[in-house]
């Protein structure tokens, strides 16, 4: 018996150690929002983006992206729901909310888990831009963009993830991308990953892997993304894409409903 004991502490030593020597490639929860709470996105983890309000973001977008506003972002029962709204708002036709984290990461693995508009002129979004960056500052897309899920309401269903850098963009139709189609985006709860380091992005809707961009080594013009990076929250309503097929004004208001955020790295 004593030979036996010695030989079951053995292995577990063995495998203690083999779990200590492998957790450097594992990932660690490093922050997250889980909306245990009720009333307006957790300041000390959440802003409102706002400055390209006046210019329609650059894409005539139709929105007002509004600030600490009960009717466009508001966490109950555990959810977040971001909701655009058919209203005069401003000089707008409509008002929405852009959630943007206070945190930025460079690496890692993002989380979300969301129930998304359906709505024709909805064009909502789970996106990261780098740390430090705003709107007024310009320069896209040489900075560099990771849209982890982009959904057109017109488009039901189909889900995209892409990568934007100044030779990798959509307005030369040479950005790095990938569609899903996933049936009951509008009714269930989905989860869009981005797993990314500093060679390879991925994308998926749950488990389904859909979207691999790697990195080819020829410089920032192609690769910008060894950099911090926020996460952004929004529905946007018409704009270039969101509008292509017009906006349904009488299907709002439309939610994003979001049930967790998690930024996890190794």
């Amino acid at each position: 018996m004593k030979s036996l004991k010695n030989i079951v502490i053995h292995f577990a030593l063995i495998g203690f150690i083999f779990s200590a020597c492998s957790s450097p490639n594992k990932y660690k929860l490093v922050w997250e929002d889980e909306f245990e709470y009720t009333g307006l996105p957790d300041s000390a983890k959440w802003d409102y983006d706002q400055e390209g309000n006046q210019s329609g973001w650059g894409n005539k977008e139709e929105q007002f992206y509004t600030k600490a506003r009960k009717e466009n972002a508001w966490v109950e029962n555990g959810i977040l729901k971001i909701t655009a709204i058919q209203e005069q708002y401003e000089d707008k036709n409509f008002s929405s909310a852009r959630l943007i984290s206070k945190a930025d990461w460079q690496y890692g693995k993002v989380e979300v888990r969301a129930k998304l508009p359906d709505a024709r002129g909805t064009w909502s979004a789970i996106w990261m831009m780098p740390g430090g960056w705003s709107f007024d500052d310009g320069n896209w897309p040489d900075i560099g963009e990771i849209d982890i899920m982009e959904h057109v309401g017109h488009d039901l269903g189909v889900i995209h993830a892409s990568a934007h850098s100044k030779d990798y963009q959509w307005q030369k139709g040479t950005q790095k991308t990938d569609t899903i189609n996933v049936g009951n985006v509008n009714t269930q709860f989905h989860s869009y990953i981005l797993e990314w380091t500093p060679d390879l992005m991925k994308a998926y809707v749950d488990d389904k892997l859909y979207f691999t961009y790697r990195n080819e080594g020829l410089g920032v013009d192609k690769w910008p993304y060894n950099k911090p990076f926020y996460l952004i929250l929004n529905i946007a309503v018409g704009g270039a894409w969101g509008s292509v097929e017009g906006i349904d004004s009488r299907a709002f208001p439309q939610t994003m409903e979001v049930d967790y955020v998690r930024i996890y790295q190794k």
